[in-house]
């Protein structure tokens, strides 16, 4: 009697054990999320198609007659999105003024207007199709030294007291261990705006956007400092601050919000994004693609 007793003891407290980690497993489950609808974001990173201080440039010619073709073609598939919101790469002081240009091409839209590059070729021609009246900006300017660790390897009297191999590689082979990803990344100037765009947005990507922008500085230091990692927490700060302009615009659970940066904001502010209470994330490559 006490041997049964105490198996059906036993057997209840798995089956509460079983009942337990299967709760929590479901808690921890984002898409098992309870509450109100979030806000849908499309998070889309671009190269810049004109002049950049950005340590990697890419030749556009936002005049040739092909080139903006194909920014039409891509602005009619990113509208699929139907934003209510549109976030630009612009500063918020600058919105009263980014918003007369969009003004003016409303007013002629038969040209695109290309004195901002792909913020305003691409990010006014979305905002046309999808009848958005006013656009934001939210970026937010800080310097930083990205290039401190070839300093330091360029001079006689500096080392590297980190990790200079690990720095090295990221540096000169970022996608060492990814030999398909580096290989189409070494023809990205010949490929379609669309296979760019794409590329640009793949998580493999996003994540070399932010090792080459700032993470390989984590492998930088003199001596006893931390040189590098406080001249990428610099990088962090300024998207941290950029996430906090999103936020200060007001925004109704039912908006839709494009966010069109340089990857290396996008692939920043997807951290931000998917462990946020607010937004919800939806793929970018869904609608890159016909």
């Amino acid at each position: 009697m006490i041997k049964k007793t105490v198996f059906l003891l036993t057997f209840m407290l798995l089956g509460c054990s079983q009942t337990l980690i299967k709760q929590t497993e479901k808690n921890t489950d984002t898409n098992n999320y309870v509450g109100p609808p979030k806000i849908q974001v499309l998070n889309l990173g671009s190269f810049h198609f004109g002049q950049s201080s950005d340590a990697h440039t890419v030749e556009f010619d936002e005049q040739d007659a092909a080139n903006q073709q194909e920014v039409r073609a891509m602005a009619q598939l990113i509208a699929r999105f139907k934003p209510t919101i549109i976030c630009l790469e612009f500063l918020p002081e600058q919105t009263e003024q980014i918003n007369q240009a969009y003004q003016a091409f409303l007013a002629d839209p038969s040209e695109l207007d290309t004195r901002y590059g792909e913020l305003s070729m691409l990010g006014f021609d979305v905002a046309r199709l999808s009848g958005i009246s006013k656009l934001y900006g939210i970026d937010y300017h800080l310097g930083y030294n990205y290039s401190l660790g070839d300093f330091i390897e360029q001079s006689d009297e500096l080392e590297n007291a980190i990790d200079r191999n690990t720095y090295l590689q990221l540096t000169h082979q970022p996608l060492k261990h990814y030999p398909q990803l580096a290989k189409r990344y070494a023809q990205f100037d010949s490929l379609s705006l669309q296979q760019k765009l794409i590329l640009t947005n793949e998580p493999l990507m996003l994540d070399y956007a932010l090792n080459t922008n700032a993470d390989k500085l984590f492998y930088v230091g003199i001596g006893e400092g931390f040189e590098g990692a406080e001249q990428a927490a610099q990088f962090y700060l300024r998207n941290m601050k950029i996430y906090s302009n999103l936020n200060r615009i007001p925004l109704r659970n039912n908006d839709r919000v494009l966010i069109l940066m340089g990857s290396a904001h996008t692939a920043m502010l997807r951290e931000f994004i998917q462990r946020s209470p607010k937004f919800q994330m939806v793929d970018t490559l869904h609608y890159l693609k016909p």
